[in-house]
């Protein structure tokens, strides 16, 4: 047996309220409930056996004189000492980058079939999911086209609290693709060619990234986030968008396309 960690109810920043929350959720015509729990994880490299051995026993966790200092503390006080560890940017292959269930796979060909015909029709989808992702966006406007096929959009991000927040830059480059086709190093060149310092890109594609363009990305450490075709779905469902049949009624009603 490892152990991996102890988590607690709730975050740094966070209130009671917060710590579990329900989510509605809609599908095939019907209503259900999820919940939405948040957890942060201790600074404690191990536990004793002999508290899990108290608790077994009857003996109510805080009063055991094997409990964590760690864990006391946040009973007592509230107040949470999180592990920290630094991420490093995985490198996704192709299989990682596109939806694995039938029904995700069958969610993102209906949303390339939709804007298939009119690519330049998906930017303002694209700008939709990236203030999903994004929440704290105050400004995204698109511009216009480009020959080779891409469309920019330029946004705003605060970060910090209304008063006394900071605006942060940022360039979209969407690809309406198949997932036979992925997006290669000239398009990421392309975007990473425009931004400023102090700006970062956000790619986000129906499809996926080469390799040697998402390897570019880690390897050299440009500021670029990567919205996927597994992500794009993700973005998706976490709007209540559960099937393929509420995508496309959502597509129809939110972008009507112009008929030939």
């Amino acid at each position: 047996m490892i152990f991996r960690g102890l988590a607690v109810p709730g975050r740094i920043g966070s209130t009671h309220n917060d710590d579990l929350v329900a989510v509605w959720h809609t599908s095939k015509g019907q209503r259900f409930q999820n919940y939405r729990a948040t957890f942060t994880i201790l600074d404690l490299p191990k536990i004793s056996r002999a508290w899990l051995v108290d608790i077994i026993n009857g003996v109510r966790a805080s009063e055991s004189s094997h409990a964590p200092i760690e864990w006391l503390n946040w009973v007592k006080s509230g107040q949470y000492t999180p592990l920290i560890a630094k991420r490093s940017q995985p490198i996704r292959s192709k299989k990682d980058q596109l939806p694995s269930s039938k029904e995700e796979v069958k969610m993102l060909a209906i949303l390339h079939k939709y804007f298939e015909s009119d690519p330049y029709a998906f930017e303002a989808c694209a700008a939709h999911l990236v203030r999903i992702c994004l929440p704290d966006t105050v400004e995204l406007d698109l511009t216009r086209p480009y020959r080779d096929g891409g469309r920019d959009g330029i946004g705003k991000l605060r970060i910090g609290r209304p008063e006394s927040s900071v605006l942060v830059d940022f360039a979209i480059e969407a690809k309406c693709y198949g997932t036979n086709n992925s997006v290669r190093v000239r398009e990421v060149s392309r975007l990473i060619s425009r931004l400023r310092h102090r700006q970062f890109g956000v790619i986000i594609t129906t499809s996926w990234l080469h390799n040697q363009a998402y390897k570019e990305i880690v390897e050299d450490g440009h500021p670029v986030m990567i919205l996927a075709g597994k992500d794009i779905v993700e973005l998706l469902r976490e709007t209540g968008l559960q099937d393929s049949t509420a995508l496309q009624n959502w597509l129809e009603t939110s972008f009507p396309l112009n008929e030939p």
